[in-house]
């Protein structure tokens, strides 16, 4: 009867154990049950607007190109053509009458000269 005690108590001792090791993992979840209003939250205010104009189109600044133009040892620049796909930027360089093209896009890069 004392073994039979015992082997019980053991088995409860461990069922206890692994019940609390389980309800720590279970209630980490955070899984929540709620009745009625007060949790829906709104969109935020500009979630249903169109984008504000001109917001698509981040390419070359011109004035941008002739900095970058002028940081190149090119003196005199101006913008002669701005295309979708380049800005090119016309001045005088070390040996006279010189060109830049630029990409179109951010950051100007140097297409050639």
């Amino acid at each position: 009867m004392k073994h039979t005690l015992a082997k019980l108590g053991i088995a409860v001792a461990v069922a206890v154990t692994a019940l609390s090791g389980t309800a720590d993992f279970a209630s980490a979840q955070g899984m929540d049950i709620y009745v009625g209003p007060g949790r829906h939250r709104p969109p935020p205010p500009d979630y249903d607007r169109p984008p504000p104009p001109r917001f698509d189109r981040r390419g070359c600044d011109p004035r941008q190109a002739v900095d970058v133009a002028r940081s190149y040892g090119l003196r005199r620049a101006r913008v002669v053509d701005v295309t979708p796909r380049r800005v090119i930027v016309d001045g005088f360089g070390r040996r006279g009458p010189d060109t830049m093209m630029f990409a179109n896009v951010r950051g100007c890069p140097l297409l050639g000269r």
